[in-house]
């Protein structure tokens, strides 16, 4: 329920994020005005490091092999948990930052530059871990892998959206890439010496589509053509098609990826072609803290923002936090950013917006309360770390490795 009062230790923090609103806005839009892709956000890196190695933060920078990425870290007292607040800053093809990185990356640096300013004998450990490529590639998915989230109590990062929310879910996923061999031929005068790998592409998205209809309601699928051939008057050769396969848990997405790569096959052996199927990283689905997400929703609706309930079914996609999630406690909420919807080109515009600063500003007035209350409040961190253990242990039969 919103009382929309702060205590005095929640309005120093609230007064630290606001001293530095100004850098925050121009560290914000110049990821926008200059937006990178996936494991190139070398600007972008810098723009976020600078600020944190001059407030006194221990940076390193390309961890877990990522050129892109780093770890600045900062301790007040000794004894306190580990908080990771997590900076995402690609952009996506075409419409740049239509999922509002620019603000997710400075919002997880200036809470932690805030937390360091108002509270210097903080009792625990702040860790803002640079993530790059969560559009796509899987940059956490490479940094779990690596050991980097073995030392971390809890983690968090908070995203822009078109509604306020703190459980919403997201789906396992994984993207595919289906490159179909042909055999070239000129296509009027020897068709018959020809295979065309298009029609082998072609009739995988016939064969997925009358998949559909035998898949659970959650699963999304969905793909586009990046090769479609040279010349018309040419059997093409070589095609290309990437695909995104979703589903709600990893084991779901197993089921969903047999069936679909079983259709793939069969479409190219019609046509007498062939296919090669690559995977990116496997996406896993989000296990979110509720305990942490309380502490978040306290800390908004101190702040006078009303919390929505997340969507029943459906209106998720996926997220390499998800991965994070299985490795510590983790959350992933969202703050009301406008009407548009991510992932378009008017969301952009509301991420380089005096909207999308208002947004940037209150994530990380959100982000550094609720870290302050997992340092100062043992048994708020207790809550978290029991939850996040007996979800481990359910998973693994009651055997929990932390």
């Amino acid at each position: 329920m919103i009382d929309g009062h702060l205590n005095k230790s929640k309005q120093r923090i609230e007064q630290a994020v606001d001293a530095i609103d100004e850098q925050l806005r121009r560290i914000s839009m110049q990821i926008h005005t200059n937006p990178e892709l996936s494991f190139h956000e070398h600007q972008a890196k810098m723009w976020l490091v600078e600020p944190l190695l001059e407030a006194g933060f221990e940076v390193e920078q390309g961890i877990a092999g990522l050129e892109t990425s780093f770890r600045a870290t900062w301790e007040g007292q000794s004894g306190g948990p580990t908080v990771a607040l997590l900076a995402e800053y690609d952009a996506l093809p075409v419409i740049g930052h239509a999922c509002g990185h620019n603000l997710i990356g400075t919002a997880a640096v200036g809470a932690a530059m805030a937390l360091k300013e108002a509270y210097p004998e903080l009792p625990g450990k702040i860790v803002v871990l640079g993530t790059p490529a969560e559009e796509e590639g899987g940059g956490k998915i490479i940094m779990c892998n690596e050991g980097v989230f073995d030392d971390i109590d809890a983690a968090m990062l908070c995203h822009p959206q078109n509604k306020t929310m703190v459980l919403r879910g997201a789906l396992a996923c994984v993207d595919a890439t289906f490159t179909f061999h042909g055999k070239q031929a000129h296509a009027s005068s020897s068709p018959e010496k020809g295979i065309s790998a298009l029609d082998a592409l072609i009739n995988a998205f016939v064969a997925i589509n009358s998949i559909r209809q035998f898949v659970k309601e959650d699963v999304r699928i969905h793909g586009i053509i990046t090769k479609g051939g040279d010349a018309p008057n040419v059997v093409p050769e070589l095609c290309e098609a990437v695909f995104i396969l979703r589903a709600s848990t990893v084991e779901e997405l197993a089921n969903v990826r047999e069936k679909i790569y079983r259709a793939v096959r069969c479409a190219a052996e019609g046509v007498g072609a062939t296919v090669d199927i690559t995977e990116g990283f496997i996406y896993a689905e989000r296990n979110n803290n509720k305990a942490l997400a309380q502490l978040f929703q306290n800390n908004l609706e101190q702040m006078g923002i009303e919390v929505s309930e997340p969507p029943q079914k459906g209106g998720v996609g996926s997220s390499d936090i998800g991965n994070v999630s299985q490795m510590t406690a983790a959350i992933h909420p969202y703050i009301r950013l406008g009407d548009a919807t991510t992932h378009t080109p008017e969301f952009a515009l509301l991420a380089g917006s005096e909207e999308g600063m208002i947004e940037l500003n209150r994530a990380a007035k959100a982000l550094a309360m609720t870290t302050f209350d997992l340092c100062v409040d043992t048994a708020a961190m207790q809550r978290v770390r029991n939850e996040f253990t007996e979800w481990k242990q359910s998973r693994n039969g009651g055997n929990a490795h932390g």
